[in-house]
């Protein structure tokens, strides 16, 4: 729907050292897997498995998010947003967002998402809105906790960990609501 890529835009006012971010189940720029859609669209609200390299030196904890920047509301839809991954962690299981006990590593915070779940909700691109991205986020810190009480927006999560990030890598999924 749109060329906009906030992430571009935020390397512009600050360098980040690059961070690989792969998927076993989604290739970047691929198509969402059909389990990783909504519920309400078909899918399961899986998140799928994230996997990255190893963080530069001080890195001492980690933020992961999904955005869609394409959503028709003028400020995007968060769908995850998860802060205070111990350091040694470098990947999370498929379904890691479902918002059960013990899915995601000790010590994480997830934030509420665009419908205040503490979960991964899944794509799920109004029908007309053309070809959606959804960008898989994942931050190496230099601070073991970001100063969350857990009840922030995932825009607060991504104002605190910009100050705080060493390096950044995307991981990015499409959906088209027309080829559901």
């Amino acid at each position: 729907m749109f060329d906009y890529d906030p992430y571009a835009q935020l390397a512009r006012l600050r360098e980040f050292v690059p961070l690989e971010v792969t998927s076993p189940d989604l290739a970047d720029g691929a198509r969402m897997p059909v389990w990783a859609w909504s519920s309400s669209r078909g899918g399961e609200d899986r998140s799928p498995a994230l996997e990255w390299g190893e963080p530069p030196a001080g890195t001492k904890s980690f933020a992961v998010s999904c955005f869609d920047p394409d959503a028709p509301t003028g400020s995007g839809y968060w769908h995850w947003a998860v802060a205070n991954i111990p350091a040694d962690v470098r990947s999370l299981e498929a379904g890691a967002g479902d918002g059960e006990p013990g899915s995601l590593p000790e010590g994480a915070l997830v934030l509420p998402n665009e419908a205040r779940l503490r979960r991964y909700i899944g794509s799920a691109p109004p029908a007309g809105t053309g070809v959606h991205r959804y960008f898989f986020t994942v931050d190496a810190l230099d601070v073991e906790r970001l100063d969350l009480d857990g009840d922030e927006t995932p825009a607060v999560l991504g104002f605190n960990r910009h100050f705080h990030a060493l390096a950044r890598g995307i991981l990015t999924g499409t959906a088209d609501p027309d080829e559901r």
